[in-house]
């Protein structure tokens, strides 16, 4: 009986060794995935910045800030999943989303569909152009690369890479809302970012609310005559996860 016991023991132990083995490479190959998918896509805009450089017309940007590979260890193993099967997908990003505080680096791709927001954030349709005035509405997963946003402090620096400049906000606000609560989306006069992703940060299933960071442009240049006027919003504050 003893003998029996013993050879249980070792068996559970072999098991729980190969168990941590398994996990800890299955962490490491998505650790190696995320970080090479999101890269691809800030390398991507990195070529479409140079090349827009070339062009005598264009302004200068500011220095680029390193770009700091993101820790996934929060992420839910799904969102891993949808991330890796979006992680080649084509297309060059609008822009790339940086909070240094929170060594946040994200593309940021036009419009929300699961594929722009399984590998990178999107632009919500209906808010401003990323560079215009008015309100850019910005979303991603609250279990992917928006979930540091549950540690954002107010007055966090953002950073909006265009390939023509590099747009500086201050963080002012963040609140909770309901997802009918399209108020956050409205246009503004000036230049203002507002993040959009669901709340609470490790709710299982659909969550129910969603967690919202407004910031404002630290330093605005006079809005050239004609320019076009804040988009309108319609619809729903909706990620659905």
């Amino acid at each position: 009986m003893r003998g029996y016991r013993q050879n249980s023991l070792r068996h559970l132990e072999l098991a729980a060794w190969t168990l941590g083995t398994v996990l800890l490479a299955t962490y490491a190959g998505s650790q190696w995935w995320y970080a090479h998918g999101r890269d691809e896509g800030i390398a991507a805009f990195d070529a479409a910045r140079a090349e827009a450089l070339r062009s005598p017309s264009t302004a200068a940007v500011g220095p680029d800030l390193p770009a700091d590979r993101v820790d996934m260890s929060t992420w839910s193993p799904q969102r891993v999943e949808h991330y890796r099967e979006s992680a080649r997908a084509a297309g060059v990003p609008l822009a790339v989303l940086r909070i240094p505080a929170l060594k946040l680096a994200v593309p940021v791709f036009d419009g929300t569909s699961e594929q722009n927001l399984n590998r990178g954030a999107g632009r919500i349709p209906g808010t401003a152009q990323i560079g215009e005035p008015g309100n850019v509405g910005i979303a991603a997963h609250r279990d992917g690369f928006f979930r540091v946003l549950k540690d954002v402090q107010i007055g966090d620096v953002l950073l909006l890479e265009r390939p023509e400049a590099t747009d500086s906000y201050r963080i002012v606000s963040t609140v909770i809302v309901d997802p009918s609560d399209v108020s956050v989306l409205e246009p503004t006069a000036t230049h203002s970012v507002t993040l959009v992703t669901c709340f609470p940060f490790y709710y299982v299933g659909s969550a129910p609310r969603r967690f919202i960071v407004h910031a404002q442009r630290v330093s605005q240049k006079k809005t050239p005559a004609g320019e076009k006027k804040p988009a309108g919003v319609e619809g729903r504050v909706a990620l659905g996860r």
